[in-house]
């Protein structure tokens, strides 16, 4: 058996005359997917696989496709003779466009064989001649392959031969997904050993000395070190350094990345004319007072390290110079550079130094990406990406970023060890984190986060962005929208269109064991954002779900001042360590916000029938005086005068005076986040108790949550819930929300998310929804045949959604990341999804 070693990552091109097997080899290795023919391209441009005439658009469209491919990061296979040179240059030059390595795959079989299966096929027309033809060039492409840069060549020679092959797939170098952390990432060390022995120590590692000098730490948590690169040059003892980390990546307890000054020092190592500069001389010095054996393993060592780091399934990327998304786990000299140089604009400044591109600023990949090069007084994340050169060479500090925890732990220099030909200064991104690009919302998006992805279509991000620009507040404080909220299953009932058997049953069905019924304030959901004092988000404000302001300025202000007093009447300022809070909450009555609504929408319905139908009652009357058959009819109407009574009552129920905020209200129910933290993994015990001491601390302001705790598996609980929301019903409320008691992220025993509340309207109010007429009983028929599903897929993408941009506010995220994750909710208001539901 022969095996063929081919990259997960790779651009195949099997090579082969006529009737060498190339298809049947391909359909026995590879995926459908995965394979590419040209004559299923002749066939796609042409309607004739045989067309020759089609060539050039056929492969057009194969390079086209293998490109998108590639850029997807999929391995893709050739199937086509590629015997030319000119033909494979094509496939070469895809390849080192998307940064992956060309393999070729040669099929030799003897001319008679492919000569029989040649006739054997009926759509195969070309004769003996062209087959000699093609053996020619098979010959002159043997030695031709690799220096026309495939980097893996296999020949398998004979039918035998080719049947027995094997491909087996090897991960490239850099891709190291497979190693989870935790990592501490240390920043250029430049020969300082002293900063990395203490660095190293502060960090928790036990360093073990030979013979008085450090050749090893391990940390007793078994945390690994990575270290990106530039060990040397500068300082005053690379090779203790070089000893250290060679130690340590050799006993496994770090891996390492090659810096621009460990390359250099590497050709001057192997008698290349390098010129003695930027302290490689000072390392040359150093070297040669150490044994010959020693700057050997230094010189394997180097040549060893690859040129970045894919890590913890692919969340952490790790380079010296840094690398954009579409390096990340590719495999090319332009990527190399890239993650050793970095990317200059080719100006110099006033230094004589070149200018660095800032490719930080246009990063948007999932993947934090840690790397050093340009010193930098502080680390500062930019886009998810942090550099931790912070100069201990020229006198600033040693600094490692632990991951995944994100903390920062520096060591200050001894001294300046060498003088910087640039000040160190901060790095500030061209593009400051307040400013916005356009592009990051328009277009149809597709958003993957953690808690699952989506794709926005292009017609659903322009509607957002009517809102957005127009009315919605500003996007540094616009940081989470709550999302819609999908109704109880439909009710059996008599009656009832929904009724909390169904919800409790739900719940019940996607293996949630408690719940929490909370009271249904009929108002305006109302999101606030408040601080202790003015600051990141100038002191706070308040929206409605769809990013509007609440009110106008004043009473915006005069809201969210009541909000902080009680905040810190409360003490939770303290409590939670934090200057700011998020919380959702409805604002009541009603009418405060939607008083235009209510009258033109639903008193105008109730004010026509209660003024039509008495005197159609009336009439009705006389008619019947006079001896017409009309009993029947009265009796239709006298049932739409008594509906429309009670749907006018209905609407009434929420609406009451107000004077600015007097007669105004706030029911919170949920604290969603603070400085550094999201409070989704909470239970809603906790959320809840919360309110309760905001109620507590401004009683004529906040408005409680009525609630009950259920466990669903207890019937008389079960009951008595389903009795609090009759009578609550009954007096005129809304209803409830049930939600799973364990939170805002809980989820199911499978692993998927839980819908975070499932609403359950009363009998009275739904008339506001579908209607005075309703409970009749062929409307209430139709109406329970209403679908659901598309309600409830759209709530849960906008949970998703909202969880995903608490964290980013947690995480103090860049602007752009968290405005994409809110504009996507809001983006998601345009599905087509009945409004009534």
């Amino acid at each position: 058996m022969t095996v063929l070693d081919i990259p997960e990552l790779a651009l195949v091109a099997l090579v082969g005359v006529s009737g060498s097997g190339k298809s049947t080899f391909a359909r026995r290795h590879f995926a459908p997917s995965q394979v590419l023919s040209s004559d299923t391209f002749r066939g796609l441009v042409a309607d004739d696989e045989n067309d020759q005439s089609a060539s050039a658009d056929a492969f057009d469209a194969l390079h086209h496709v293998a490109a998108i491919r590639l850029r997807r990061g999929l391995l893709t296979v050739v199937d086509a003779t590629n015997l030319q040179p000119h033909a494979r240059a094509g496939l070469i030059r895809v390849a080192r466009e998307h940064d992956v390595l060309p393999v070729a795959i040669v099929l030799d079989v003897p001319e008679a064989v492919a000569w029989e299966r040649t006739e054997a096929r009926a759509d195969r027309t070309h004769g003996r001649q062209v087959l000699n033809r093609m053996r020619r060039d098979l010959r002159q492409s043997y030695g031709r392959l690799a220096r026309e840069g495939f980097r893996k060549v296999h020949v398998l020679r004979g039918v035998d031969e080719i049947d027995a092959a094997e491909v087996r797939y090897e991960k490239l170098f850099n891709d190291r997904r497979e190693l989870t952390g935790p990592f501490d990432v240390v920043g250029d060390v430049h020969g300082c050993r002293t900063e990395l022995e203490a660095l190293l120590s502060r960090l928790g590692y036990v360093l073990r000395h030979d013979a008085g000098r450090p050749v090893d730490a391990a940390h007793p948590s078994g945390r690994t070190a990575v270290f990106v690169g530039d060990l040397v040059d500068r300082g005053p003892d690379s090779p203790g350094v070089l000893r250290l980390v060679m130690g340590m990546v050799a006993a496994g307890h770090a891996i390492c990345v090659p810096g621009n000054h460990e390359q250099k020092l590497l050709r001057k190592l192997r008698g290349r004319d390098v010129r003695l500069t930027h302290g490689l001389a000072e390392t040359m010095e150093q070297l040669a007072a150490e044994p010959p054996e020693f700057v050997a393993g230094v010189e394997t060592f180097i040549d060893g390290l690859v040129s970045h780091f894919v890590l913890d399934g692919g969340r952490l990327v790790v380079a010296h110079a840094g690398l954009k998304e579409a390096y990340h786990g590719r495999a090319s000299g332009r990527v190399r550079s890239f993650a050793l140089y970095g990317e200059t604009t080719g100006e110099t400044d006033e230094y004589g130094l070149p200018v660095r591109y800032p490719w930080a600023r246009d990063y948007r990949g999932s993947a934090m990406v840690v790397y050093g090069h340009t010193p930098t007084p502080e680390p500062e994340w930019v886009n998810n990406t942090i550099c931790l050169d912070t100069g201990c060479v020229f006198g600033g500090q040693l600094t490692a970023l632990r991951y995944p925890e994100k903390e920062l732990v520096a060591v200050p220099a001894v001294k300046e060890w060498y003088a910087p030909a640039r000040p160190l200064v901060p790095v500030t991104p061209s593009r400051p984190d307040t400013v916005l690009d356009l592009a990051d919302v328009t277009g149809r998006r597709h958003l993957t986060h953690a808690y699952g992805s989506l794709t926005v279509p292009a017609e659903n991000a322009a509607a957002a962005l009517e809102v957005m620009s127009r009315f919605a507040v500003a996007p540094g404080r616009l940081v989470w929208l709550p999302p819609t909220m999908a109704p109880c299953s439909t009710s059996a009932v008599d009656g009832f269109l929904e009724h909390p058997a169904e919800a409790f049953a739900d719940y019940r069905a996607a293996g949630v064991e408690r719940v929490v019924c909370e009271e249904k304030h009929m108002g305006s959901r109302a999101v606030v954002l408040v601080e202790r004092e003015p600051g990141r988000f100038g002191g706070g404000v308040v929206h409605t779900r769809t990013g509007r302001p609440f009110f106008d300025p004043p009473l915006d202000g005069e809201l969210l001042t009541r909000v902080r007093a009680a905040v810190t009447s409360a003490g939770l300022w303290a409590e939670l360590d934090t200057d700011w809070l998020l919380l959702d909450a409805e604002l009541l009555p009603w009418s405060a916000k939607a008083s235009g609504l209510i009258r033109e929408q639903y008193a105008g319905v109730g004010a026509a029938g209660r003024a039509a139908l008495p005197a159609v009652l009336a009439a009705l009357d006389t008619a019947a005086g006079r001896g017409m058959p009309v009993a029947g009819l009265r009796d239709r109407m006298a049932g739409r005068a008594a509906e429309i009574t009670a749907y006018s009552a209905a609407y009434r129920a929420y609406v009451r005076p107000t004077d600015g905020l007097r007669g105004v209200t706030l029911a919170p129910f949920a604290v969603l986040a603070g400085a550094g933290v999201s409070y989704a993994d909470r239970d809603h015990g906790w959320h809840l108790a919360l309110a309760d001491r905001l109620c507590a601390a401004d009683p004529e302001f906040f408005t409680p949550t009525r609630r009950r705790v259920v466990d669903l598996a207890d019937e008389s609980a079960v009951a008595d819930a389903t009795e609090w929301w009759l009578a609550l019903t009954a007096a005129g409320g809304e209803g409830m929300v049930v939600k799973p008691y364990a939170g805002l992220a809980a989820r199911s025993p499978k692993g998927s998310l839980l819908q975070p509340g499932i609403k359950c309207r009363g009998r009275e109010y739904l008339r506001i929804i579908y209607g005075p007429g309703y409970t009749e009983a062929g409307q209430l028929a139709a109406l329970r045949r209403r679908s659901l599903g598309r309600k409830r897929g759209l709530a849960l993408r906008e949970h998703g959604l909202g969880l995903a941009a608490l964290d980013a506010l947690a995480e103090d995220a860049p602007l752009w990341r968290r405005h994409e994750l809110v504009f996507a909710i809001l983006a998601c208001e345009s599905e087509p999804v009945d409004p009534r539901l």
